[in-house]
């Protein structure tokens, strides 16, 4: 049973998501000035926050992802900035390497940040405006296992497709993902809403 305080911080949340997106399409001319409140509403009444996807395995994002793969419910983010994705965060993201695929990293840093290798050779960089380094959460694997940014270098905040909130890896393991604290806090009335896992379950290849 969903509170009503719960149900009132997710409509926030819905609400500002809603103009969010509305706002984007007006300003890159998808719809006018009439249209943007009816595409407000109609998001806002009709739309979800999350989607679930299916990910391929491996052993890179182990034990979010298990290694023969799983299905994770995915936030949607209007705006794709250091205000809505916070370092930390599980994202889904498209591959580097294959455009038409999508992978599961950990976002390590933004826009600012000084990146310093344990390579004495390499030189300090500092990542430009929308660009974030994300990595595998197995450390033990090699840039070319893990295939994150210590392979293909920093990503544009652009391929990433929206925040990672829950994984089914099974029908009888799941849960939340450990996020950053603010995203957990940000994405539990979300949860509360839009948690199907009988739903996940169908959309799992397993």
């Amino acid at each position: 049973m969903v509170s009503l305080s719960t149900w009132f911080r997710y409509a926030a949340h819905k609400f500002e998501y809603s103009i969010s997106l509305s706002w984007k399409k007006y300003t890159v001319g998808q719809i006018n000035s009439t249209e943007m409140t009816d595409a407000i509403w109609k998001s806002f009444f009709q739309g979800k926050l999350t989607f679930p996807q299916w990910i391929k395995g491996g052993e890179a994002m182990a034990p979010v992802v298990a290694p023969t793969g799983g299905t994770v419910l995915v936030r949607k983010l209007a705006t794709l900035s250091p205000k809505e994705l916070f370092v930390g965060d599980i994202v889904l993201l498209k591959d580097p390497e294959k455009s038409d695929d999508l992978i599961v990293r950990r976002l390590a840093a933004v826009q600012g940040y000084e990146m310093v290798s344990t390579d004495e050779k390499d030189e300090p960089f500092v990542l430009d405006k929308d660009e974030c380094w994300v990595t595998a959460d197995n450390q033990e694997l090699k840039a070319k296992e893990a295939r994150d940014s210590r392979l293909f270098g920093p990503v544009p905040m652009t391929d990433i497709v929206g925040r990672v909130i829950y994984s089914l890896r099974t029908a009888v393991d799941h849960g939340p993902v450990d996020n950053s604290r603010v995203a957990m806090f940000q994405d539990l009335p979300v949860l509360a809403v839009e948690l199907d896992v009988e739903e996940m379950v169908k959309n799992n290849k397993m």
